[in-house]
């Protein structure tokens, strides 16, 4: 059986060329030239200058990879529970776009009729907006901090203690500073008397704020060995 003729349903159709083509050529033009107007008004935002010998640099991805690079953050999706951030849920998301046209075959064109294809639509945008929002947020005020500032009065323990050896052998320098003075993290100084040794150790297992979960190399002795060497790290 045979589609219907256009001719059949006068006043809903029309010719592809030139009238529907024109339509789609005007709103493209009208987006361009949108778009082309906001980039010459914007001067885009440039880092800091390379450095390669700067191995407190701590790389944050582009903004359309900001939502994914939040998500590891949490303690369900890093950590042991990283190919859950890594491969399912993301895998769920792309396989639900490519299957949208046929878990909704709706002839409407309502959104509030076709609730599946709009439902995925909707929990998409607000899931990929709240996570680079939330990344977004987090870069903004470690840039905002002042990682330079020394609190007074407080005590750097040497560094050539085996706790000091642990600390930069396991990256935790980048973040923290060679003076644990902070750079792309907080600052750890005097960090022995905000934090128990119970609250130390927590946070190198399960992470916090930017700092993602399973950081930690060493063994269970090393972090031993650096959570009393933190402990140490006390203001007079």
């Amino acid at each position: 059986m045979y589609p219907k003729d256009y001719s059949e349903f006068p006043g809903k159709n029309e010719a592809f060329f030139p009238d529907f083509l024109l339509k789609e050529w005007m709103v493209a033009v009208v987006f361009l030239v949108g778009f082309m107007t906001l980039v010459m008004a914007e001067e885009p935002p440039l880092g800091e200058i390379a450095d390669p010998t700067n191995t407190s640099f701590l790389p944050v991805p582009d903004w359309y990879f900001l939502f994914l690079y939040q998500l590891l953050k949490y303690k369900w999706a890093s950590g042991p529970f990283v190919v859950i951030g890594t491969v399912i849920l993301p895998g769920i998301a792309f396989t639900a776009l490519m299957l949208a046209p046929w878990l909704d075959r709706s002839k409407e064109r309502r959104p509030l009729r076709r609730p599946v294809t709009t439902g995925i639509m909707i929990l998409s945008l607000i899931s990929v907006a709240a996570l680079t929002w939330a990344a977004e947020v987090e870069h903004e005020t470690q840039m905002e901090s002042n990682p330079g500032e020394k609190p007074q009065n407080t005590k750097v323990m040497a560094q050539d203690d085996e706790g000091y050896s642990i600390y930069q052998q396991n990256a935790c320098i980048r973040c923290h500073g060679d003076q644990l003075q902070g750079v792309n993290g907080p600052s750890l100084l005097g960090v022995g008397n905000r934090l128990s040794h119970e609250k130390i150790t927590e946070i190198i297992d399960d992470g916090r704020g930017a700092m993602p979960a399973g950081m930690f190399q060493g063994n269970e002795q090393q972090k031993k060995v650096l959570v009393d060497w933190l402990m140490k790290q006390k203001q007079k």
